[in-house]
């Protein structure tokens, strides 16, 4: 029989490393914050005028518009179980599930607080009966606590888990996707408010979705330039001379031609785009150049790979 020592059992337990804290600390402050926001815009913007970006939030609205005496936060939860289930088994299991639930509970009591307390601080309401600044702000807001949301590694439910399941799959734009699922349901609401207000709601859904992915991608500050040239070395060191920055060449075919060329690739800062094209100007007036934008650079010379 083997006994089991204090230092045995001691040495068996794992603590969370510093790094792991600090971690979860970030992403559920960043999910606080991204469901207070949107919480607020939805609370403020939409819920007044009878907008919203679609999905889970729209069908609330309409819920709630025939039985008054389920809040819009509990129907937002109600309906949301069926969403969270699906993503338990499409995008996580267990640790996105949880999180999605907490996330959208949490969002279902901001909205219910926003609603019942704002319009006795604020002293008259709606906060404004512009609509202009009601689609504007409403898909802002919606969209950068989405995102945040997004980025921490939950949702609050709803079509954003179909949204994400889309994304995922087809790889689509996180606006592409939201406009693909919130279509319909904006459609089915302009039956209900009228289709004045489903326009605004395709405006607010549009918007949306372009702060999402501003909100979870950042930017975009660096920019691709590709070269074909037949001069590589001089064109490459130019480059490297100038950027102080890595530069990638290879031989290629040209598809009409058939001729042999060189095509020289590099990544650069947004504001180094202007100083490139001068550097190809000067070393290869017959190159012929493309610059893209890039989302994100990551690695040397740019920002570290995050873990």
């Amino acid at each position: 029989m083997t006994l089991l020592t204090k230092s045995h059992v001691l040495t068996r337990v794992k603590f969370p490393s510093r790094a792991q804290i600090d971690k979860t600390v970030r992403s559920n402050g960043l999910m606080l914050i991204g469901i207070l926001i949107a919480a607020f815009g939805y609370a403020v913007f939409q819920i007044p005028h009878q907008v919203s970006a679609g999905g889970i939030g729209t069908i609330s609205l309409i819920v709630n518009n025939y039985v008054p005496q389920l809040s819009i936060g509990m129907a937002f939860w109600l309906l949301n179980i069926p969403m969270i289930i699906l993503g338990f088994f499409t995008l996580g299991r267990w640790a996105f599930a949880t999180r999605t639930l907490i996330a959208s509970t949490l969002f279902s009591i901001a909205t219910d607080t926003f609603g019942l307390w704002l319009p006795d601080l604020v002293g008259y309401w709606p906060l404004t009966d512009n609509m202009i600044l009601n689609v504007v702000y409403a898909g802002l807001l919606g969209g950068v606590g989405s995102g945040l949301i997004y980025k921490s590694g939950a949702s609050t439910g709803g079509t954003g888990v179909l949204a994400l399941i889309v994304q995922g799959r087809t790889g689509l734009p996180l606006s592409v996707a939201s406009l693909l699922n919130d279509g319909v349901i904006i459609f089915s609401a302009g039956l209900v408010f009228g289709w004045e207000a489903a326009l605004y709601s395709f405006l607010i859904l549009v918007t949306y979705g372009y702060a999402s992915d501003f909100a979870m991608e950042g930017p975009s500050s660096t920019r691709t330039a590709t070269i074909v040239t037949n001069n590589p070395e001089r064109v490459a060191n130019a480059l490297m001379a100038k950027l102080n920055k890595g530069v990638s060449y290879w031989e290629i075919t040209g598809g009409y031609t058939g001729q042999k060329h060189f095509m020289v690739t590099t990544t650069m800062l947004r504001s180094q785009v202007d100083a490139v094209q001068r550097t190809i100007a000067e070393v290869d007036q017959d190159a012929f150049v493309t610059i893209g934008m890039s989302q994100k650079a990551l690695g040397q010379g740019f920002r570290p790979i995050a873990r």
